[in-house]
């Protein structure tokens, strides 16, 4: 087994380093696989850190609370430990696939939460994560395989299969990034569309409301000479013209969106 002192100085405060990102080191008598996998604790995901050294077949992961190397066993060992974080986390990127499914089926069916933004914003904060982080620690496993590959001990298959399922997850999450931003171009066209028709209707009332008002404010005004002050039917005559007013106002806009009131009436049936 391998000690501490045996390592590299840069290459040891590499391993020490839990920020450090996902990198496979080979050396003559012994090699470093540092891999960040994502691990999804309640609603936070967390980065964790493994640094692995193999020396001779035999494994050991580096313990940054006792700041020691534990031995894992073999090559063999290792894979059996990779598989049981790597399926955990498969699951879990295809639980965000459904959820975000679900948020699609909600804009479909028109029934859009408040809260949509949030769970949005939360979803595309998760699966970018995941992605980014996956891309490097698949690439750095991928040559990590190919350097042990030739080794007895090295159980080509198990190796691969773990291999297929960090590519399947980095896949899955950039799936989920694209349909995430696909929900989102939907969700801004539905938002916009609604604004749209709400700034359709207020011209609608504007333009009805508008010569009423400059009546109103003609016959409003405190200054003499006004048009049937002393006609005892000039209330009556003033109803009138702005019943004609809104007539001529409406008439060329029901003329120009007749069209748009046929299918209005076809979708109400």
């Amino acid at each position: 087994m391998i000690t501490l002192d045996e390592i590299d100085a840069l290459i040891l405060e590499d391993i020490e380093n839990p920020n450090h990102p996902s990198e496979f080191i080979p050396q003559e008598k012994y090699s470093v696989l540092i891999m960040r996998l994502p691990e999804v604790q309640g609603d936070v995901i967390k980065i964790i850190s493994y640094a692995f050294v193999v020396s001779h077949g035999s494994v050991c992961l580096y313990n940054r609370e006792k700041a020691e190397l534990e031995s894992i066993g073999t090559l063999h060992d290792l894979v059996a430990f990779l598989d049981v974080k790597v399926d955990k986390l498969l699951k879990e990127v295809q639980l965000y696939h459904f959820d975000i499914e679900l948020l699609e089926e909600s804009l479909y069916e028109e029934s859009v939460k408040e809260l949509f933004m949030q769970e949005w914003l939360r979803y595309k904060k998760d699966v970018s994560l995941i992605h980014r982080v996956m891309f490097h620690t698949t690439l750095a496993f991928e040559l990590f395989v190919t350097f042990h590959k030739k080794e007895e001990s090295f159980d080509t298959l198990a190796y691969a299969d773990v291999l297929e399922h960090m590519g399947r997850i980095r896949d899955l999450s950039k799936s989920a990034m694209d349909k995430l931003d696909n929900l989102y171009d939907f969700y801004r066209a539905k938002v916009d569309e609604k604004m749209n028709k709400n700034m359709y209707y207020l011209t609608i009332i504007s333009g009805i409301f508008l010569p009423l008002t400059l009546i109103t404010g003609f016959f409003g005004m405190n200054t003499g000479g006004l048009p049937y002050t002393d006609d005892p039917n000039g209330t009556m005559k003033v109803v009138i013209i702005s019943a004609v007013l809104e007539v001529i106002m409406i008439a060329p806009f029901l003329i120009m969106n007749s069209q748009k009131i046929k299918r209005f009436r076809r979708k109400k049936h």
